[in-house]
């Protein structure tokens, strides 16, 4: 199921948007599960693909091309690999010049993807609201969905 029934497609040639999916949550430290997450998005988004866009006074899909990337192929044997693969998938779908609209994940795909958009607009700043900062020091250790915004 394709994120509000877009087309599925690996060739982005042309798109406006591209939508794309993180599942990942190998990074959390309590609760797993949001390796769900892009798959959920999708399923709740299926009912919308005919309705009024709200608060949109028209249908965006005539006027954006978006397409459906599906999900990042991860190793989850090997989590060391993640940032590297998310960052070079996402800079490959930025050369496009389609806007990129993921679906995570816990917080931390957050970090090689403004690595991907940086490598390709240059500097960037990052506003962050959230119920509460996943914020600690980096132990230079392990991949964790925290430590980046530190």
């Amino acid at each position: 199921l394709s994120f509000m029934r877009r087309k599925y497609t690996k060739d982005v040639k042309g798109a406006d948007a591209v939508v794309w999916g993180i599942p990942f949550d190998a990074a959390v430290t309590n609760r797993p599960g949001a390796r769900f997450g892009p798959q959920a998005i999708r399923r709740a988004s299926a009912i919308l693909d005919n309705d009024p866009q709200y608060p949109f006074s028209r249908d965006l899909f005539e006027h954006l091309s978006v397409v459906d990337y599906g999900d990042c192929l991860l190793d989850s044997g090997n989590h060391h690999k993640t940032p590297g693969t998310i960052e070079r998938e996402a800079a490959k779908i930025l050369k496009s010049g389609a806007f990129l609209l993921t679906l995570g994940g816990d917080h931390f795909v957050t970090w090689p993807l403004l690595k991907a958009h940086a490598a390709i607009h240059g500097p960037l700043a990052m506003v962050q609201f959230d119920a509460h900062q996943d914020t600690w020091p980096d132990d230079g250790k392990r991949i964790d969905h925290g430590s980046f915004v530190a």
